[in-house]
């Protein structure tokens, strides 16, 4: 596929015209239904996509994508930041920060999308499948006494039953804060755990989820993720009061996956599985500070990230970290026996943070394609329902973190993942 559909700076222009309406403009509209077309006469591989523990027994390699659920308005946004409010309006509203900086970025097959429209559902779905990835994990938001948010996506693919494509949950079970804005210290939610009584109103609502066909498990157990063990602080209390619960459920238990950058036993044992969360995991790798970042660059005399840090600390300037350093310190990393690999496409969350945020520069999809065939390689021994591989993610727009079809790379992205896991199921 192209990198890009026609005159890229057109496109630009068209789709932040667009915006408001959740509709591409009639300029650009006939591209995007020639590429439509074009992916529909792509013939799909001959692969059938497990969702159940019987399917996945001659998977080489189970790629989830984190998928965010925040492309349709809803009115807590309404409210905080203005009517129709969307992951799109940062995403449309990004500018260059720096020369050389690549910013907007922009969609193109499926244009500024709203995910209270099935049709949109369905295309991703068939996307995904397409380019070999197992499943979507929908981020899923439970702050206690049933408070609940941009819960409609999911309900509405649970009720339907479409798209016929498995999935699992991920519990982000933090505060809702004002990081859409860039104010990540402004609470707008608080993330409670209220007691014994909550977790179970809680399991109550995602069993109907656990005991769906798509659901995607391990060992026959559906698999559920939290996010930040550290906030829930009594991660046993939780987990194995669920396990009974799923029992008593008639079902064969919760196959757990906690989400860490640290390493903390009394938290993290009881899970069954851990997965670190980027870009902390990339960013511990490497020196904060500007003395041992100076030394650094110093011995390979490469003065460019003591200027990058210093304009960011002096200038409010984002900061800069070229993505193949942070992929090759990462793949020097061996992976720790209950860890899954979780592995990013790029990372640029400016259209959120602004100068205050992290920029990952010169991505490619040649380098994520090496990152991923490296990190399919460290879980080829597993048995195969463990071999599980996360993807952050399928379509965080707004921090850079995507997969879906752009105006820069096309297809390419998607491209490079079949290329690394269609050639591991061969």
């Amino acid at each position: 596929m192209s990198s890009a559909v026609g005159s890229t700076d057109e496109n630009e222009k068209d789709l932040l015209t667009g915006i408001g309406k959740y509709a591409l403009p009639n300029s650009v509209q006939s591209a995007v239904i020639e590429r439509r077309s074009a992916l529909q006469r792509r013939s799909a591989p001959d692969v059938e996509m497990a969702a159940g523990s019987t399917k996945t027994q001659a998977a080489a390699v189970r790629l989830i994508a984190f998928y965010l659920p925040q492309f349709h308005p809803i009115p807590e946004n309404n409210e905080w930041w203005g009517a129709g409010f969307t992951e799109w309006t940062n995403v449309a509203k990004a500018r260059p920060l720096y020369r050389g900086h690549k910013q907007p970025n922009l969609p193109s097959d499926l244009g500024f999308y709203d995910l209270r429209v099935p049709d949109v559902r369905e295309q991703q779905a068939e996307l995904a499948r397409s380019a070999g990835i197992e499943g979507f994990c929908y981020w899923h938001y439970w702050f206690g006494d049933g408070r609940r948010i941009l819960e409609r996506p999911f309900d509405e693919v649970l009720a339907s039953g479409k798209p016929d494509f498995p999935f699992c949950l991920a519990w982000a079970n933090q505060p809702w804060t004002g990081v859409w804005h860039g104010m990540p210290r402004h609470t707008l939610i608080d993330q409670t755990y209220p007691g014994q009584d909550d977790f179970r109103a809680h399991f109550n609502l995602v069993l109907p989820a656990f005991r769906d066909k798509r659901y995607m498990r391990v060992d026959g157990k559906p698999i559920f993720i939290v996010f930040d063990p550290n906030h829930l602080r009594e991660t046993g209390r939780f987990v194995n009061y669920w396990r009974r619960l799923a029992f008593e459920a008639g079902l064969p238990g919760i196959f757990f996956i906690g989400m860490s950058n640290q390493d903390n036993p009394e938290l993290l044992d009881p899970f069954d599985m851990l997965a670190d969360y980027g870009p902390g995991n990339f960013l511990d790798r490497l020196p904060r500070d500007l003395l041992n970042r100076s030394l650094r660059a110093l011995k390979r005399r490469d003065l460019s990230p003591i200027v990058n840090l210093e304009i960011a600390q002096r200038f409010r300037r984002p900061e800069r970290y070229a993505y193949r350093n942070v992929v090759e310190a990462m793949m020097k990393i061996p992976l720790a026996a209950r860890h899954a690999p979780c592995v990013l496409s790029n990372w640029d969350n400016t259209p959120r943070s602004g100068a205050r945020g992290i920029v990952f520069e010169n991505s490619t999809p040649e380098l994520f394609q090496s990152y991923l065939a490296h990190a399919c390689e460290q879980i080829a021994s597993k048995p195969p329902e463990r071999r599980i591989v996360f993807l952050k993610a399928w379509n965080e727009w707004a921090e850079g973190n995507y997969v879906e079809p752009d105006t820069r790379f096309g297809h390419r992205y998607l491209d490079a993942i079949r290329s690394v896991v269609m050639c591991k199921k061969d």
